[in-house]
Order: structure tokens, then C-alpha cells, then sequence
């Protein structure tokens, strides 16, 4: 789907007409779509297509006029079936002279704020615009980052009541889920480094101000996701060895029962061999053996008492 709209200063109006708009954005286009866009402003065809790999690195690239950023933003999947609850995917962004195509082929949230308009009214300019979506993917980083440490807390709190594998699959993804972000952030950084550096923001004083808030705002995640991450990665080695050890006590615990009945039970297959054996002629024969047998047991349970075996 291809969405157009005007800069009508602080906000932006939607429109038909691709050659008065400011803003193109592409959703999940099409081949159709890809063609004309690209051929309209002579782009090339990469410069979208690339975005179909949801393993699709950031990275700067200056060609016919044009300048395509890719970031990595985070999404949140909200169904059950999915094997991450939170991931990364790329999101593309073309400047050209008059005007900008961003371009995405996963649902993601960024865009939609601007999209529906619920975005913070501002300065419209092109390096305003693209800072702002990077200050806005920073921004949804933190959230997503707040949102796994309350999850792995809540899953630490069900820990403590049951050590089953599905607590520690759930804590895996949200461990998978964090390298994704960290290392898209680092990524990231590396590009908004290199936007600070060009001469792209020298003709727009408070686009270099804002940049290095935007820089900022994404150190920030990249540290909060090392700290979640080291968090996670301790308390999942944690509990590895709380199950390990319990399974040792486990083991234990049964090989002193077994002990314990070992030896009653060799009593009485004894007396239920077919030969001769003391006391089978008297009346008090099998009170005598179960007698035995419950001391000798008794005796094995203080012995192992005493040793803290229990």
C-alpha cells in the first residue's frame, strides 16, 4: 500500500498526489507498487526490496541523489504462537532533494504513530522528520526493554513455585529477544554516528542538536539491554544449578529409601527360601522377623538422621 502526505508545517495531511507529497510511505507493498516507485524516482529497485529480509542489516547508502538509511526497530508480537515475543526488523528510509519514502514490510508500530498522526507536533523538515522517527525507535527500544524486565520478573516469581521447562523456554526467548536488540542498537548507533558526520544536517542547526539527543536515547537502551541481558543470563544460570542441585537431593533422598528397605527385605527373602531356618517351628516366628526387620530399619533412619542425609 502506498500512503502520501503533505507537511502542513507541525503535522502531516494525506493526499493522492505523489508529485505535491512529502511524505511516501510504503506498507508492505507489492511488486506494482516497488516498480513504481522506483521508477518514478529513479531508484533502485534494492533500495526497497532489501527490506523484505527481516535479517537486513542498518546501513547508509548515498545513490542518484538519493540517500537510503535502514534502521532496526523493534516489534512486539503480541500472539502466543509466535517464537519470540519481541524481535527487530528493518525499516527503510529515502531522502531524496523534496521529499522522503520510508518503506516497511512488517507491522510495526513507528510508523503508525506518524501515520495516525499521534506523534508529538513539530517543526517539520526533512532531518527533523528522520530524527524523529530514530528518537521515536529509541523510545519504543526503552519501552519494549521495561516490558521484558517485568516479564522475566513474573517468571522469576513462578520460578519459585515451579521449576518446569516452560518457565525457562519463556526466560530463553526473552534472552534471544534481548541479544536481538542489543545488537540492533549497536547497529543503530553506528548509523546515527555517521548522520552526525555528514554534511546532510550542517544546513539545519537544531537537526544537530537533536541528533545528539537521539544518540543519547539509544546509548541508553544499548545500556539498559546490557543490563537486562547480564541480569538474565545470571538468573538463568541460577536456576540451572538450583535444578541440577534439586535433582541431587532427589537422587539422594531415593538411594536412602532404598538403602533403608534394602536390608528388611533381604530379611524376608531369607525366610521365604525353602529350606531350614531358625524359629520356623515357632508360633512367634513371623512377629520375630517383622520385629527385626522395623529395628533394623529404625536404626538405618536415625543412622542417616544424624548424618543429614535427610
Amino acid at each position: 500500500m502506498i500512503n502520501a502526505y503533505l507537511n502542513s508545517g507541525t503535522k502531516f495531511t494525506p493526499t493522492t498526489n505523489l508529485d505535491e507529497a512529502f511524505w511516501i510511505h510504503l506498507d508492505e507493498p507489492d511488486t506494482s507498487e516497488i516498480e513504481q516507485i522506483t521508477s518514478k524516482y529513479e531508484l533502485p529497485d534494492d533500495f526497497i526490496t532489501d527490506l523484505q529480509d527481516s535479517d537486513e542489516i542498518s546501513r547508509l547508502e548515498y545513490e542518484n541523489g538519493g540517500i537510503l538509511i535502514i534502521m532496526r526497530v523493534p516489534v512486539f508480537y503480541k500472539h502466543k504462537t509466535s517464537k519470540l515475543p519481541f524481535a527487530t526488523v528493518p525499516l527503510g528510509l529515502i531522502i531524496l532533494p523534496d521529499k522522503i519514502i520510508s518503506a516497511s514490510f512488517f507491522d510495526q508500530e513507528i510508523m503508525t504513530t506518524f501515520l495516525e498522526g499521534k506523534h508529538r507536533p513539530f517543526n517539520i523538515t526533512p532531518q527533523s522528520f528522520i530524527l524523529n522517527i530514530n528518537l521515536r525507535t529509541s523510545v519504543y527500544y526503552l519501552r519494549f526493554l521495561k516490558e521484558i524486565n517485568r516479564r522475566t520478573n513474573n517468571i522469576e516469581q513462578e520460578l519459585h513455585v515451579s521449576m518446569k521447562n516452560k518457565e525457562l523456554i519463556r526466560l530463553l526467548r526473552l534472552e534471544k529477544s534481548l541479544v536481538y536488540f542489543t545488537t540492533s542498537l549497536k547497529s543503530n548507533e553506528i548509523i546515527l554516528e555517521r548522520i552526525q558526520r555528514s554534511r546532510w544536517l550542517q544546513n539545519d542547526p537544531e537537526g544537530e542538536d537533536m541528533v545528539d539527543d537521539v544518540i543519547i536515547e539509544n546509548k541508553q537502551a544499548i545500556d539498559m539491554a546490557n543490563i537486562y541481558s547480564d541480569i538474565l543470563s545470571g538468573m538463568m544460570d541460577a536456576f540451572a544449578s538450583v535444578i541440577s542441585n534439586n535433582l541431587s537431593i532427589v537422587m539422594k533422598f531415593l538411594t536412602v529409601i532404598t538403602i533403608i528397605i534394602a536390608l528388611p527385605t533381604m530379611i524376608f527373602s531369607m525366610y521365604g527360601m525353602n529350606i531350614h531356618l531358625p524359629l520356623q517351628e515357632s508360633p512367634w516366628a513371623f512377629l520375630a522377623v517383622m520385629g527385626v526387620s522395623l529395628i533394623i530399619a529404625v536404626v538405618m533412619i536415625i543412622v542417616f538422621i544424624r548424618k543429614k542425609y535427610f
